[in-house]
């Protein structure tokens, strides 16, 4: 006689050693989220605060040209003129028609207005290393208004701009300075072409870098199988891990 045939169990019966033997989640895995509240732990000051420090780079820069115009006056060659009578009336007229004095006047305003862009550039990025926009519109707008606040102290500060008030008073035949004048107004924008330039490559070469995001996938390796808690070992499919295959493909009993 035989005994009855016992119906077998079914292929996907929970048990506390099948929740054992499939594998669980990798300990001390950093998802991109947590490492993106990272990165902008690290993002600096805040925009009231950039804010803050681009007004007083705009008033330094603004109050440094003071020192622009100052020497710009004192370096700028002069314009030689001469006075004349001709009739009842005077005349004044350049001495050396062909002199490039009055060109010499825009390129020394240029040379030292790139000058002070340069020096500006380094001091801001000394005292500050991380970059913004506010801090780069405050560079642009204070070397600006430091040029202009150069070109009318320098003006002011020059010869006298009635050149014929000028030549009856030192009379006909001498020689006098014209005023100072900027012909080129373009060179009011060298300061802050300067600034901006040497800034950003300042810092691209030597600025903070952010933080690449961390991601730790725990004790086994992303390219290869999986390994549990338990030291069975499994391996990733397009469903993810799964665990220990029978024969055909599905978990033994």
């Amino acid at each position: 006689m035989t005994a009855p045939l016992t119906p077998p169990p079914p292929p996907h019966e929970s048990s506390e050693n099948d929740a054992k033997a499939w594998p669980t989640a990798p300990a001390g895995y950093a998802y991109p989220a947590a490492a993106h509240d990272a990165v902008h732990e690290q993002d600096g000051p805040g925009m009231k605060t950039e804010v803050r420090e681009a007004v007083v780079v705009t008033v330094a820069l603004a109050l440094c040209g003071v020192l622009l115009g100052l020497l710009w006056q004192w370096l700028a060659p002069q314009v030689p003129l001469v006075g004349d009578v001709s009739g009842k009336n005077w005349v004044v007229y350049l001495k050396d028609s062909e002199g490039e004095q009055a060109i010499g006047v825009d390129g020394t305003f240029t040379l030292l207005a790139l000058a002070f862009g340069a020096v500006s550039a380094v001091v801001v990025f000394l005292v500050r290393r991380r970059g913004g926009v506010p801090l780069a519109v405050a560079l642009a707008v204070g070397g600006l208004l430091g040029s202009l606040v150069a070109w009318k102290l320098g003006v002011s500060l020059g010869p006298a701009k009635d050149v014929l008030a000028h030549a009856k008073e030192v009379g006909k035949g001498v020689t006098f300075a014209a005023p100072l004048k900027l012909g080129a107004k373009g060179a009011l924008l060298a300061w802050s072409v300067a600034a901006l330039l040497v800034h950003l490559g300042l810092t691209a070469l030597f600025g903070p870098r952010d933080p690449e995001p961390a991601y730790d996938y725990g004790p086994h390796d992303s390219h290869g199988p999986y390994t549990p808690h338990d030291g069975t070992q499994g391996t990733h499919g397009s469903e993810g891990p799964q665990g220990p295959q029978g024969p055909y493909g599905a978990p033994p009993a």
